[in-house]
């Protein structure tokens, strides 16, 4: 659901609210009844939409027009206030992400959709985290991971994410790239890509110029290209980051390996956050943020919060409808994988 008092519980409702998605996937929302029922009221689907709280996965009806969700009963509705940084919402949000994973682990859901937490919240509440990415390789006990974006066929994946920049030039590392090169290949390849092709993104600019602007790519990243590419692994690089997205976007590459957060997040949203300047509105935010490396499934709203939009009924789901249509085909298969294994 997402932290209660953001957008979460409204884009929860406008997605289930499409009888569609059931016939793609069994939902269910972690979260609280009472926020639930309230969304469904700011949103103005109280006359066919009814909420239906469950202790238990098997208690669920999976029936379009009544939304299932597991009531972890952790928000005094009479106290939320939305659009607001509170320690009960930042624990709500936290305990939700929490008890999604130990479903997925505990095998009783095939995958976990999540919406925005503020990381300001969740650490007001004691979890000092600095976003899902982070708890889930805790709880999950992985680590060797990173964050995938995805709108349409751009994808990208991160060598580094929630550290300064200053930081992030000194994350770029020979073993950490390659063990990305290879984290992208098996998420390609989940997707049902057979032979992914891979564009490895420079750090500097023209990708350091033959080591007049840096010699990062020289050092490290071009030796873990190599690597890669003596272990069968489609593989080119390191492409200047002013052109390998425009290549992607191209077809040239399926996923693009990004050196740090905002190098592979902006041309993301580029493309995937659409402002009408007229009409003072998002025509679409779209785009999926997905964790890869781990052992259950994990995607994402490529957006936060939003609390300035939270309790209006206006906000865009467009981004979480693309989460639950990603996390169905890894879904699907990761079990022929198994079955095969």
């Amino acid at each position: 659901m997402g932290d209660p008092a953001s957008i979460g519980p409204e884009i929860t409702v406008k997605t289930l609210a499409d009888k569609t998605i059931y016939d793609k996937c069994q939902p269910i929302v972690v979260g609280d009844v009472s926020v639930m029922e309230e969304a469904v009221k700011i949103v103005g689907r109280e006359n066919d939409i009814k909420i239906h709280g469950i202790n238990s996965v098997d208690e669920a009806l999976f029936t379009p027009g009544t939304i299932d969700v597991y009531d972890m009963k952790l928000v005094d509705i009479n106290e939320l206030k939305r659009g607001e940084v509170s320690i009960m919402s930042g624990n709500a949000a936290f305990q939700y992400v929490k008890k999604v994973i130990e479903l997925a682990m505990e095998n009783k859901i095939d995958a976990t959709v999540t919406n925005a937490i503020n990381k300001e919240a969740i650490n007001l509440a004691g979890y000092h985290y600095s976003g899902h990415t982070e708890i889930y390789a805790e709880f999950t006990n992985t680590e060797k991971y990173t964050m995938m974006l995805a709108h349409e066929n751009l994808r990208v994946v991160h060598v580094s994410t929630h550290v300064s920049l200053r930081e992030a030039c000194d994350r770029v590392k020979k073993d950490r790239v390659l063990e990305v090169i290879r984290i992208a290949n098996q998420a390609c390849k989940e997707l049902g890509i057979k032979e992914p092709k891979i564009g490895v993104a420079g750090l500097n600019p023209h990708s350091g110029e033959n080591g007049m602007f840096g010699r990062e790519e020289i050092d490290e990243i071009i030796p873990a290209i190599n690597i890669a590419s003596e272990e069968g692994i489609i593989v080119e690089g390191p492409v200047p980051p002013d052109t390998v997205f425009s290549k992607a976007k191209g077809g040239w590459y399926d996923i693009v390996v990004t050196m740090y957060h905002d190098q592979g997040h902006i041309p993301l949203k580029v493309v995937g956050f659409v402002y009408n300047h007229e009409e003072q509105k998002w025509d679409a935010v779209a785009g999926v943020n997905i964790t890869l490396g781990l052992p259950i499934i994990r995607t994402s709203v490529d957006h936060g919060t939003a609390f300035d939009q939270a309790g209006k009924g206006i906000a865009n789901e467009l981004s979480l409808i693309n989460a639950i249509e990603y996390a169905i085909p890894m879904a699907q298969n990761k079990k022929v994988v198994e079955v095969c294994n």
